[in-house]
């Protein structure tokens, strides 16, 4: 069977036996086994939305339609974007260190290589958002932190991650009125082109932050211009993920702080390009890092219901054996 099957039917974490659930039942922290550091996620109820943008939208782009009615599966979202110190973990192998009282083989871990550039170009590290990474380095972290945790974590899904900033609105910027977006986002006009710290400007109506701007976000989907008309045309539009087959170009959502505020629209696409890595002078060039892309970092998902091992298996097979 495969995975975009098991998505249709909704999948999950394999355990949560080291998550430490806030207050709020729709919120959870988790802390990085071996390490202070953790990170929040909010429940995300599952529903149906209209995917992409109306014709009339203001800046629309032609990729942005036709829209689509979508349904989803619950599932839990980061409420921030993967932090510098988070990834940083998963970098240096000195920072890898097991829980206390368990085991752990950070010497078994495939880590991302060093890069040829500072990946933050003196941007900001701690309490700024992760960024430079392809998306192959974005999924790769993904699967170190659930062998770390034993909680399936990865990158959303484009219907995923646009319902999520849409948060029950059908407008273009996560509210009721569009200026908000001076509000929610990080963009060219008032970023002064760097990133900033994570958590600076308000939440959407579903506690998610950055959601637009900051940096663009990574997702699970190869790019296709067409391919709101392609899932148009199925019968139901249930959990719906463009399984990737080739490298580029692959989808990336939310703008980022060297973007125009027009760009910080939740059914903004933008795709992926090697010219990212122009100035990486390794041939071949780094699977890890984009040397000219410190604009892009990635949020992490939970799913909501339980998937085997095999299942989990085959998913990063699909998603990394590329």
């Amino acid at each position: 069977m495969k995975l975009a099957q098991y998505l249709l039917v909704s999948i999950l974490c394999i355990s949560v036996a080291v998550t430490s659930y806030a207050q709020e039942p729709d919120t959870f922290l988790q802390q990085i086994p071996g390490t202070e550091v953790s990170f929040k996620m909010k429940l995300i109820p599952g529903g149906t939305f209209m995917m992409g943008s109306p014709a009339m939208e203001e800046d629309r782009e032609e990729d942005e339609g036709p829209q689509v009615k979508v349904k989803l599966d619950s599932f839990w979202m980061g409420v921030h974007e993967v932090s510098f110190q988070e990834y940083y973990i998963f970098r240096e192998k000195s920072l890898d260190k097991a829980p206390e009282g368990g085991e752990w083989d950070a010497d078994a871990v495939t880590r991302p290589s060093p890069p040829y550039e500072d990946p933050t170009f003196g941007m900001g590290k701690e309490g700024f958002p992760a960024g430079s990474m392809t998306q192959y380095a974005a999924l790769s972290y993904c699967k170190w932190l659930t062998e770390k945790t034993g909680v399936f974590y990865r990158l959303p899904t484009e219907a995923e991650w646009e319902y999520a900033c849409k948060a029950g609105t059908d407008t273009g910027f996560a509210a009721d009125k569009t200026p908000v977006v001076e509000d929610l986002g990080w963009h060219e006009g008032n970023s002064e082109e760097v990133y900033q710290p994570i958590g600076g400007k308000t939440p959407n109506a579903w506690g998610l932050f950055d959601m637009l701007g900051n940096v663009g976000e990574w997702t699970l989907d190869q790019y296709g211009k067409d391919y709101y008309t392609k899932i148009a045309a199925e019968e139901a539009v249930a959990n719906p993920w463009a399984e990737p087959t080739k490298l580029h170009p692959r989808t990336v959502k939310g703008g980022s702080f060297y973007d125009d505020p027009t760009e910080l629209r939740c059914s903004n696409r933008v795709r992926s390009d090697m010219d990212w890595k122009r100035r990486d002078p390794q041939l071949p060039k780094s699977f890890w890092w984009n040397t000219d892309s410190p604009f892009v970092g990635f949020r992490l998902v939970r799913p909501y219901k339980k998937m085997t091992q095999a299942e989990i298996d085959e998913f990063w097979s699909l998603t990394l054996d590329q």
